[in-house]
């Protein structure tokens, strides 16, 4: 057993405690995209935090939700409030939700006082308050007023050094505990940590940025038997290859450049686990109805940029999908938001989704990953959706996560 194996196994979940009686103050994460009109546009993160809510209600307890929304940073503002959330919740939950305008002070714990057991209140975004994304202790010391024990359910957050998330947990000693859902998470994602997956253990990543990734390359490319690179992410590659990759969208960045060299260098007898598409679909401009083709990745005239990868791309990542007993996704292969380029990005969900229904484990994070998923209706044939990107690809760097962490007993 690893290092890490042995912290999640000193770390509290909400089955170690009975909450009869007792407020439970939930870290959870409903930082959820909505639309002009306020309607959640994806609520993967807040169904999947509804089994810690119901496990609490159903012993007779109390709970207080404290939740982030979008970037205010430090000044209250309508647009992100969490008032929108009060309806929705309570009809999800079966249980009526009350709201309250702040986090801390008086009136907060008063009303918290006055909940009754089997009740739940919803408090004001965490980020209306500058000292949130502070680590600031003195207001994760008024946070703590507010509950009896501490349960961190906050997967989508937990790679951040916020007040709510590493100095709030301290102030509770040994009573703090991880939810359902970031149980489920850490389980998931530790198949992947050391190669525990059954083989061959295939890794698809995607998106426009390469810099997020680069550490997790250098990890998985230690035990995945194939590591599928396509989107936004492979035009580095084929430049310091000496591709041609005409105007398209790459970070412009030397120690970005030095480094996939330096990758090369160093895993020269791994390098045939990166694969990298064959051929793209090129645009000449940036939009939907821009004119297309297909073009070798190597060779992309100026003028044109690869907005998703080809079918003799799709054919081979498809290939080594198949055979993969244990799939990992993260980022999208093309600019799926332009029905004109998404094709890859959908074959890649449905792949993916074929192969977990003939046994393989699938993890699938990101937003933009599960929004394709849904797009082609198979997000329930997923082994499992995981609710936080960021966290999720800092995991994936072989980092023990700070608000794991802070839950250590």
């Amino acid at each position: 057993m690893n290092d890490y194996d042995i912290m999640i196994e000193e770390i509290k979940t909400v089955y170690d405690f009975n909450f009869k009686n007792q407020t439970a103050l939930i870290r959870v994460d409903f930082n959820v995209p909505i639309n002009k009109y306020q309607k959640i546009i994806d609520d993967t993160r807040i169904i999947s935090s509804i089994p810690t809510i119901n496990k609490i209600i159903s012993e007779k307890g109390k709970i207080v939700l404290i939740s982030h929304f979008g970037r205010p940073k430090g000044i209250p503002s309508e647009t992100y409030s969490l008032k929108f959330l009060v309806n929705f919740l309570s009809k999800k939950l079966k249980v009526p939700v009350n709201f309250h305008e702040s986090c801390v002070g008086k009136t907060v714990i008063r009303k918290i006082n006055e909940l009754k057991t089997g009740e739940i209140l919803l408090l004001e975004n965490l980020r209306f308050y500058k000292e949130e994304e502070k680590e600031d202790e003195g207001f994760a010391y008024e946070l703590s007023k507010l509950g009896d024990i501490y349960v961190n359910d906050a997967f989508g957050v937990v790679h951040r050094f916020h007040s709510s998330i590493t100095i709030l947990p301290k102030f509770f000693g040994k009573k703090k505990c991880i939810g359902i859902l970031m149980k489920k998470e850490i389980q998931f994602l530790n198949k992947f940590l050391y190669g525990k997956g059954k083989k061959p253990i295939t890794v698809l990543l995607g998106g426009s940025k390469i810099s997020s990734k680069i550490e997790i390359i250098e990890n998985i490319i230690n035990f995945a038997d194939y590591l599928l690179v396509g989107g936004g992410m492979s035009y580095p590659f084929i430049k310091i290859k000496g591709g041609m990759i005409g105007d398209s969208i790459i970070e412009k960045n030397q120690i970005i450049e030095k480094t996939l060299r330096r990758i090369f260098d160093k895993y020269h007898n791994k390098i045939n686990v990166i694969h990298l598409p064959k051929d793209v679909i090129i645009a000449d401009s940036f939009k939907n109805e821009a004119n297309k083709k297909i073009a070798n990745i190597h060779s992309i005239p100026e003028g044109w940029m690869g907005l998703d990868i080809g079918p003799c791309s799709i054919k081979n990542f498809e290939k080594i999908i198949k055979k993969s007993k244990t799939i990992l996704w993260n980022g999208p292969v093309g600019v799926f938001e332009f029905p004109n380029f998404s094709l890859g990005t959908k074959s890649m969900a449905k792949v993916i989704a074929n192969a977990t229904e003939k046994g393989s484990f699938s993890l699938v994070g990101g937003g933009d990953s599960i929004a394709s998923l849904k797009m082609e209706k198979c997000e329930k044939k997923i082994s499992y959706l995981s609710t936080g990107g960021g966290a999720m690809l800092d995991s994936l760097k072989n980092k023990i996560l700070p608000g794991i962490k802070a839950m250590k007993q």
